[in-house]
């Protein structure tokens, strides 16, 4: 018989059973407890926890961050922080919005405006954050507001820090401004970066170094009772206060550009030629930058906006200008790399022609200069000279040498909208326009018209690669990053953006050509150099805004104003080592020499005397 065990399923069924019976045992008394617990929170406790349910909440207050400082140079506050009352809403507690800003509106002066930005950010924010409804109340309006706390729920008067620009419109264009962030905003930023942060920078610096000035946002999270007032906070995680900014601008030497340009609708740009370091850049007319930081009305930025002298354009960065004269002594050096003569000489009788009796491009000087060689031409700016170097030259290789020193392409400098100007080539021009390039178009762009536009800044970058052997440095405003809470200061270096492509000698041609436009008798800016304790490397020039009709003349006084030519001028001081490189442009302002030369003059003369013009005030 096989060996195997009989089951006795008897036995394992009592087993089972018994089993069986001890976990629903089991059960049935957890789901008693459980019951019963349920029985005592929700009838016998129901009125005490209802209360609290009610009466308290938890939240997660954001702490905004404070904005980096911003100074020049020197430690001069361009952009600061001061204490300004708030009054902000919590929409989560209040059960009727509207009549809550009607009774506010008996307390504090509630425009528009006000209720239209507010309106907007309580769309744009959680139901449970803050909401600014207005800033900058007086001390009576807070004090009345204060008395009257127990009346608005979900209400809070707060000292913040809002952003200020001691300077006003001095070098509003370069630092910009910050304001509400608007809807479009909110499409490009990251939210999350942003809570309880109800600002950022619009405009200049303040935009450009956004992420360096804003830090990084802390919160609290605190019960509140049914009035929205915190009872305790529970945790709390600290903001990280944003970088501080140090400008390579001098906010003396920026008064006093935008003081010298008086009247004028103008720019001025002064960099350091050793290291791209942008000592002023200066636009008029300019604007209050404090007008955006809460909003302008619509009003006053209509008339900003509608002005013909155009006060919100940055006309150093964005101003797209005939070079003029300006461009000789970049074309002479074109011309020497081109295997010219330096001691040829062109006959200039007052005009010039391409062909036997065709078209006479016409120098300023209408009696001629005679026969000039390449100083003689940069020193006298003879036109007719460079119209026959230019013609000889051709437009490809003006284009492709001009661009070597930044003609027609931005310089990369830390602000955002800089325009690239134009520096024409025959692609461009069967590109954009579909017409063949023709000869005479390249003989004007010799002197710096027709096609060819530059910024001053351009031309205060080109101006300073001369003035440094050929070397062109970036240009930057940015000097140094300061840590708020360690105080380390990180600088910027220097960035070389192309060196050694222009033959020494020939270089020191022009620098001396540029040196005898203010020492020579005959120079052009001879009234600028009278008299200077340092020498001047410069060139004038004057850029057409009409166009004269070939058998007619300019003459300044039939003209109207806003269409008689601008006045521009490029100086490098001191010559045999320069420290500062310019450019000036006078929208309007005639001739270089006379116009732009002098407030150039001005510029050097405070950056390497420390010399104040004697009609201006001392700049604070």
């Amino acid at each position: 018989m096989p060996d195997f065990e009989i089951k006795d399923v008897f036995r394992e069924t009592r087993v089972f059973t018994s089993r069986s019976i001890v976990i629903g045992i089991f059960m049935l008394i957890l789901v008693g407890i459980l019951l019963v617990r349920l029985f005592y929170l929700q009838l016998i406790e129901y009125d005490r926890y209802s209360t609290l349910s009610k009466n308290n909440r938890i939240s997660v207050v954001p702490k905004p961050p404070v904005r980096g400082l911003i100074f020049d140079r020197n430690g001069v506050p361009l952009a600061r922080n001061v204490p300004s009352y708030t009054l902000e809403v919590i929409p989560d507690q209040v059960s009727n919005m509207e009549e809550l800003l009607h009774e506010l509106g008996k307390l504090v002066t509630l425009t528009e405006y006000d209720l239209k930005l507010f309106h907007r950010d309580v769309e744009r924010h959680a139901s449970f954050d803050a909401t600014v409804l207005r800033s900058q109340l007086t001390d009576e309006e807070a004090a009345r507001f204060a008395v009257n706390r127990y009346r608005f729920q979900g209400v809070e008067l707060h000292a913040r820090l809002e952003r200020n620009y001691p300077n006003r419109e001095s070098a509003a264009h370069v630092v910009g401004y910050v304001g509400h962030i608007s809807p479009n905003d909110l499409e490009k930023i990251d939210k999350s970066q942003y809570r309880g942060i109800n600002f950022l920078g619009k405009t200049g610096i303040e935009s450009y170094y956004e992420e360096i000035l804003r830090g990084t946002s802390g919160f609290d999270q605190v019960e509140t009772n049914a009035h929205g007032r915190v009872v305790r906070t529970i945790s709390s995680t600290p903001s990280i206060p944003g970088k501080n900014i140090y400008l390579t601008i001098d906010s003396k030497l920026q008064l006093i550009a935008e003081q010298a340009l008086e009247d004028y609708r103008g720019a001025v740009v002064a960099i350091k030629p050793s290291t791209g370091e942008i000592l002023a850049f200066a636009s008029t007319p300019s604007y209050d930058p404090n007008a955006f930081v809460n909003g302008i009305s619509t009003a006053d930025y209509a008339e900003l906006r509608d002005s013909p002298d155009t006060p919100l354009l940055n006309r150093a960065l964005r101003g797209r200008y005939a070079p003029g004269s300006t461009i000789k002594p970049f074309m002479g050096l074109i011309g020497l790399k081109a295997n010219r003569s330096v001691d040829k000489k062109t006959f200039c009788p007052g005009y010039y022609t391409l062909k036997k009796g065709g078209r006479r491009f016409r120098c300023w000087k209408h009696s001629g200069h005679g026969a000039v060689d390449l100083h003689d031409a940069v020193v006298q700016s003879c036109d007719v000279y460079f119209y026959d170097l230019a013609h000889s030259l051709g437009i490809d290789m003006m284009h492709d040498s001009l661009s070597l020193f930044g003609f027609g392409s931005k310089t990369g400098i830390d602000l955002s909208g800089e325009s690239a100007a134009l520096m024409p080539s025959r692609q461009w021009k069967r590109g954009s326009r579909d017409e063949p390039w023709y000869p005479g178009e390249t003989v004007i762009a010799g002197i710096g018209q027709g096609y060819v536009l530059a910024t001053p800044l351009q031309l205060a970058s080109a101006t300073s690669a001369l003035a440094n052997k050929g070397r062109r440095l970036k240009p930057h405003l940015l000097l140094a990053e300061e840590d708020t809470l360690s105080t380390e200061k990180v600088s910027k270096a220097p960035e070389l953006l192309n060196s050694g492509i222009w033959d020494a000698e020939n270089l020191e041609i022009i620098q001396q050509a540029m040196v005898d436009v203010t020492d020579s008798p005959r120079g052009t800016a001879r009234r600028v150099g009278a008299g200077s304790p340092y020498k001047i490397a410069a060139k004038t020039g004057t850029a057409q805004v009409i166009g004269i009709k070939q058998n007619e003349r300019y003459i300044e006084s039939e003209v109207a104003p806003r269409h008689r030519d601008h006045a521009l001028f490029i100086a490098y001081a001191p010559a045999e080592n320069p420290e500062i490189a310019v450019a000036v442009i006078a929208e309007n302002g005639g001739h270089g020499g006379s116009t732009a030369g002098p407030v150039a003059k001005k510029v050097m003369d405070y950056f390497l005397l420390g010399k104040q013009p004697e009609q201006e005030k001392e700049p604070s």
